[in-house]
């Protein structure tokens, strides 16, 4: 949880510099001065009106994001499903970066993998079979 409550009370009622903040609350230091900046922003100051709960505050500070406007192109998933289980050495990153130089504008590795997850790739449709351990082989074990 944010200690967004108690980093207003040592800044405004106890005057508090920013560093005796951060070893106080155990934070860092562009984290107390981000949530002053943002404090200050939003009007408030201590003490925080009546009723106001954490949640609320929090809200105040850290307003959700919009989604993203910028149209994206749908990567081929058809054919990323097809080299991802046709060749072993390919990857999700390799892949990506195949779609990244023929899209420049297109998703960034973390959206691209999450798109996978949500069904297109990595969902139902990937082959789930066992494979054939390699004798001797015990995963975890370290001989060195």
């Amino acid at each position: 949880m944010r200690k967004i409550r108690e980093l207003l009370r040592l800044k405004h009622e106890l005057g508090r510099s920013h560093r005796e903040i951060t070893a106080s609350l155990g934070i860092a230091n562009s984290t107390v001065s981000e949530y002053a900046r943002r404090a200050a922003a939003a009007g408030f100051t201590w003490p925080l009106p009546e009723g106001l709960d954490d949640g609320a505050l929090e809200a105040a500070l850290f307003p959700a994001q919009p989604p993203s406007r910028v149209p994206r192109p749908e990567p081929d998933w058809a054919y990323i499903h097809r080299e991802l289980q046709r060749h072993k050495g390919v990857t999700l990153r390799l892949v990506w970066l195949e779609y990244r130089t023929a899209h420049s504008n297109g998703y960034q590795y973390s959206r691209f993998c999450d798109r996978c997850r949500d069904g297109h790739i990595l969902g139902d449709n990937i082959d789930r079979r066992r494979r054939r351990s390699v004798p001797g082989y015990e995963p975890g074990r370290c001989d060195g």
